[in-house]
């Protein structure tokens, strides 16, 4: 994910009076003093917490839609309400289900050598979590890691993108509704305020952004042993199987795509498609374009890049491709001369890309799809694992063995099969990458763990062996002994 904080300034404001740190401390202070003294979040208040919440979330649900369009330039209402606010939703609705029973302690069995005592793992609140969301799903990348901190029993500091300040006061006001600031706080600022915020010494740390940033972000906490849940991104490959018919293929990946105009963490970043396949996927995808968005610039339907920052820096993946040779093939279905000003991209497909090219080199974070062509399937595993694990991987194949055989060969974060994007808002399923692309994963009973202790309990009863293990040893020390390590 690109960009979720720009990088942090050099010098050092740890010790300048009414600095970050010092206020960002306070409260820190606050929260961890209310933890210790009134405990936990019960079931009780962290239930009436996620209701409060949902309530709160649909009362200020299109005063949120208009800021996150206000924050892009434009940003299609339809998206914001199906990526940014229907899967918070979805997520407190499933926290609430079974937050409770995810609370019950398990038991564990225990080893015969061990018996008649019983083992059970206890499920506890961390205590104070900070919460570090992008700007790409200003909503759901602050308050889905909110709903397992909350499901957990904890309390959470947040630190939203400066790139959305007007969704970002928004989620401070909505959350002022249900929250004291005790268990709940929202902290603004640039990235001097994000700099002081991830060395704070949180009992756990999540960060959503980029793989060059998250590595600062890890690094500020080690300071302190403070562990980490680093959700990034990378290059997300698709694979267009022999078998899967390309049209369809190419209007799912399209959509995939596009959504947001690219600036999603788990957008397609790349397609692998079989060398003799490629004019067909490339002819396909413009007209799967022109069927979604037959206009671009004014076109309700389709985003703009999130500043001008951005947008100059995809305008130079494009130019850097098209003088490394690449071909390059901008999809722009109502031949509109689009309004810098506005920042809407027109979709573009990148054929005959060298792998030094940029635009291979980096996360594109926008609606610009290199196409690779393969000879095999073999060859298109072996172009995906030379390159850094990613944080999702797609795949088109009804074929039931290459399924297996592509789960078998790649790694990634998760998969969606015959799709794009849905595995993130699967409730039951863990989100998170791997290697380059993340540390830890959230959602559902995974979000819960992430933030809870799983704290090991070993209960003894009155009438127990263990006094066969103590000194002062002998014959029969022996005897179990060999029993034991027989």
């Amino acid at each position: 994910m690109t960009d979720a904080i720009i990088e942090f300034p050099v010098q050092d404001v740890r010790n300048r009076v009414g600095s970050p740190d010092q206020k960002l401390a306070g409260i820190l202070a606050a929260q961890r003093k209310a933890y210790l003294e009134q405990g936990p979040l019960t079931a009780e208040r962290r239930a009436a917490a996620l209701d409060g919440l949902a309530k709160a979330l649909l009362k200020y649900q299109e005063p949120l839609v208009e800021a996150v369009r206000q924050d892009f330039g434009h940003r299609s209402a339809h998206e914001t309400k199906l990526a940014d606010i229907f899967p918070v939703l979805a997520g407190i609705r499933h926290a609430r289900r079974n937050f409770r029973g995810w609370m019950k302690p398990k038991r564990r069995p225990v080893d015969i050598a061990f018996w008649p005592g019983k083992a059970r793992v206890h499920y506890q609140p961390l205590g104070v979590v900070g919460i570090i969301s992008p700007w790409n799903y200003p909503v759901q990348l602050t308050l889905a890691p909110l709903v397992a901190a909350i499901a957990a029993g904890n309390r959470a500091m947040i630190k939203p993108s400066e790139f959305t300040p007007r969704t970002g006061d928004l989620i401070q006001r909505l959350l002022a509704e249900v929250f004291d600031a005790t268990e709940v706080s929202v902290v603004e600022g640039g990235p001097e305020v994000a700099q002081a915020f991830s060395r704070l010494k949180f009992d756990h740390l999540l960060f959503t952004g980029s793989t060059a940033v998250g590595r600062i972000v890890m690094r500020a906490a080690a300071e302190n042993l403070v562990p980490v849940t680093l959700e990034l991104g990378g290059k997300s490959p698709t694979i267009v199987a022999p078998d899967y018919p390309v049209e369809k293929a190419a209007e799912t990946i399209a959509a995939g795509k596009l959504f947001n105009a690219g600036q999603t963490c788990i957008a397609p970043d790349y397609v692998l498609v079989p060398r003799d396949k490629e004019k067909a996927f490339t002819t396909a995808f413009q007209a799967a374009v022109a069927k979604l968005y037959p206009s671009l610039g004014h076109n309700p339907d389709y985003s703009s890049i999130i500043n001008d920052r951005h947008h100059r820096r995809l305008a130079a993946l494009v130019e850097d491709a098209r003088q490394r040779g690449a071909r390059i093939m901008e999809i722009n279905p109502a031949r509109e001369v689009l309004d810098p000003a506005r920042r809407k991209m027109a979709p573009a497909l990148i054929a005959e890309v060298p792998d030094t090219a940029e635009v291979m080199q980096e996360e594109i974070f926008g609606p610009l799809l290199p196409i690779v062509p393969y000879a095999s399937l073999e060859d298109a595993y072996a172009y995906i694992n030379d390159r850094p694990r990613p944080l999702a991987l797609y795949l088109f194949s009804e074929d039931r063995s290459v399924v297996d055989r592509t789960l078998e060969r790649t790694l990634s974060g998760g998969v969606t099969l015959n799709d794009t994007l849905l595995h993130c808002v699967q409730e039951e399923l863990p989100f998170g990458g791997v290697g380059d692309s993340g540390i830890g994963a959230y959602h559902g009973e995974a979000g819960f763990r992430t933030f809870s202790h799983a704290r090991g309990v070993f209960s003894q009863p009155r009438l127990n062996g263990s006094f066969m293990t103590r000194p002062p040893f002998g014959g029969r020390i022996d005897r179990l002994l060999k029993m034991l390590l027989r």
